[in-house]
């Protein structure tokens, strides 16, 4: 009887925690509506404003602005969701919303950041296209154009939403918009919030995104084309047994020679209880290839295997391309999906992606360095006492000298030419120099010297964790823009800017960075996090099958096992072309090119290239090898920690190679 009445305890035990348990999903449900839709606060003594009246004011403010009206600012105003792209010389954001006293407001002014003189200006045009955020947008560099389509507006108290899905073309040199129109044959992609855009060639690829009905939110799956030359929008189709992506917002998606990778996301999944879904975060990867100049049919997805230390399972992250790899920042796990309290994990690290051996590494900041020891006495000597100049135009002479070895003719008379690698060398040293700065003002600006600049200060950590940050490469540089993070229900925009150099990795640089309220948040807690666990019961054996961490989550969720990663794997470095010239350590991609450069043009030459002119060759060369140095990044980064070590950076002395010997052809790998 003693048992009996025992199992009778449990059963009414397990039944009180059981209406707890609902109790607090009930609750957490409806805060999730709060934090993510936005679109339930309800204000009864409040109306919302009308949206088509917004559109229509919005429209009449434009057309004060004569064509395009340009300022010098301080700094942008703080917002999320912006589009941050590069261009060649100008990091642009484009849109973007913030809360501003429980009102939502969003913008349509472009935002360009010159690097060399830290100067923003902000452009207002007639012609923009209309306010908005979590629009895609990508800068291709043939071109020299931006394309933007899509994104969200919604009223200040985000009752009522409004997906685009326009079209637009920002020219970089002169900074106008065009809006581009269509016959209405033409099949075009549905409106969107949260897609991603990558190009290859005259192609720029749409994937993903989501869209509020105001009953549900539909995650999307279709791939479109924009052909840049023909600017029209064609949908890609596979066959049916075909594999492809799931359905997402906030993924990733670069370039790459041969297509784009797509990395991640965020989608609903649905459940066994009725009429509810869960949330579920993707951290797959896909290629997309097979693109063809006149034949889009056969382009294909594939799903890649995950290697090396990849990122923990996330969503809200930054992916950005650099030299053929792809460049991660920050993110977030959302726990409340699959556990009964409300927390969420926010990250800051830093991770890279080497699309050519399909690996992850982890990135981290480096000890900073004592500049007069890896000056080695004196950066523009060489061990003969040889200026940069004078190395340079040596190494010119030598390539020079293979090209008319090999029957290539080289145009004495054009100086251009003769040149082009004194050109680069330096400009590879000016990006390099820590000393030099560019301080040149633009002449005839009234307005420049009343404007604050924000100068940079060094910082020996990452930014603090956050998700859905702005960010873009220009050149070696990773700049990071504002971006958000949670406590409890309360959303913060975290107003910052910082750029890190992705050769170096010593620092960061921190030009701005407003988060005492994070940090207050952080320090104090908005909510009481002991009721999270009031009611948790330690020998409550039932329950820990619910008990889900990040990665118990992913294999719950039918993520592929044969994705799992043995950790001791993610520092090998496998070479896919080992007959090429190999970095040393604390070697830089100017040194590397002035002892190797002679090799790269001569297996340029070797590979049936020939047909090229002198030019194409050289910069081929220049182009295989900075790819050369690259590649191997991650490998000499860590052989010169170990070195560091072991011997300290006093000990660090990189010698340029004597070229004094003319080479007989390409040269072994030593």
């Amino acid at each position: 009887m003693a048992k009996k009445s025992g199992n009778k305890k449990d059963k009414e035990a397990k039944k009180q925690r059981a209406l707890l348990k609902q109790q607090k999903q009930n609750a957490k449900s409806s805060n999730k509506e709060q934090k993510l839709s936005k679109k339930f606060n309800d204000d009864s003594e409040s109306e919302d404003e009308d949206l088509d009246t917004i559109l229509q004011n919005f429209k009449k403010e434009q057309e004060q602005y004569n064509k395009i009206t340009t300022s010098y600012i301080s700094k942008p105003t703080i917002r999320n969701n912006g589009c941050m792209v590069s261009t060649q010389q100008e990091v642009m954001l484009f849109g973007g919303e913030a809360l501003i006293n429980d009102k939502l407001q969003f913008y349509n002014d472009l935002l360009v950041y010159n690097p060399k003189k830290n100067l923003w200006r902000q452009y207002l045009s007639q012609n923009s296209p209309n306010n908005r955020s979590a629009a895609a947008m990508i800068y291709h560099p043939n071109y020299n154009q931006c394309l933007l389509f899509g994104g969200e507006f919604s009223s200040p108290k985000q009752q009522q939403f409004h997906h685009y899905k326009d079209t637009w073309i920002l020219n970089c040199s002169n900074k106008e918009w065009e809006k581009l129109d269509f016959p209405k044959s033409m099949k075009l992609p549905q409106g969107r919030s949260g897609a991603k855009m990558s190009y290859w060639k005259n192609y720029v690829i749409l994937f993903g995104g989501f869209k509020d009905t105001g009953v549900e939110t539909v995650y999307l799956q279709d791939c479109w084309v924009f052909d840049m030359v023909e600017r029209t929008w064609k949908e890609l189709e596979f066959p049916k047994n075909h594999p492809i992506p799931d359905a997402r917002s906030s993924c990733s998606l670069i370039p790459f020679e041969d297509g784009v990778v797509l990395y991640g996301g965020y989608t609903k999944v649905s459940t066994t209880k009725k009429n509810i879904s869960k949330g579920k975060i993707l951290n797959d990867l896909w290629v997309l290839r097979n693109f063809s100049a006149n034949d889009l049919n056969k382009v294909r997805w594939e799903r890649k295997r995950k290697q090396g230390i990849q990122p923990s399972p996330r969503c809200g992250t930054s992916w950005v391309s650099h030299k053929g790899r792809g460049i991660l920042f920050g993110g977030v796990f959302d726990y409340e999906e699959t556990e009964e309290s409300l927390e969420s994990e926010f990250f800051n690290d830093l991770f890279v992606y080497s699309q050519d051996i399909n690996r992850w590494y982890n990135l981290k900041l480096r000890k900073s360095k004592n500049k007069n020891n890896l000056k080695n006495n004196d950066a523009n000597k060489s061990e003969k006492g040889k200026t940069s100049k004078e190395r340079d135009m040596e190494l010119e002479n030598i390539l020079n000298s293979i090209l008319e070895k090999n029957n290539i003719s080289v145009d004495e008379n054009s100086e251009e030419n003769d040149n082009e690698i004194s050109m680069k060398m330096r400009q590879l040293e000016l990006d390099s120099d820590e000393d030099s700065s560019d301080d040149e003002m633009e002449e005839g600006s009234l307005d420049i010297d009343s404007i604050k600049k924000y100068q940079p200060k060094e910082m020996n950590c990452f930014p603090h964790a956050r998700y859905n940050a702005s960010v873009a490469v220009l050149g070696d540089t990773l700049y990071i823009y504002s971006g958000s993070w949670e406590m409890g229900d309360k959303e913060f925009s975290i107003d910052s800017f910082y750029s890190i150099d992705l050769n170096k990795l010593d620092c960061v640089m921190t030009y701005w960075e407003n988060i005492g309220d994070v940090l207050k948040a952080e320090r104090d807690g908005i909510e009481d996090s002991d009721d999270d666990f009031e009611y948790e019961d330690d020998e409550d054996d039932d329950d820990d099958e619910e008990e889900v961490k990040p990665d118990a989550l992913q294999a719950a969720e039918g993520e592929d096992t044969e994705d799992d990663v043995d950790p001791d794997e993610g520092y090998e470095f496998p070479d896919e072309r080992p007959w090429l010239p190999h970095p040393k350590p604390f070697e830089n991609l100017r040194a590397f090119y002035i002892r190797t450069g002679a090799e790269f043009l001569q297996w340029i030459i070797n590979s049936k290239t020939s047909a090229l002119n002198h030019k194409l060759l050289k910069t081929k060369s220049f182009d295989l090898c900075e790819s050369r140095w690259y590649e191997r990044r991650e490998e000499v980064r860590l052989m010169e920690d170990k070195f560091e070590e072991e011997f300290g950076v006093a000990g660090v002395e990189i010698v340029e190679k004597d070229f004094t010997a003319k080479p007989s052809g390409a040269s072994k790998r030593r």
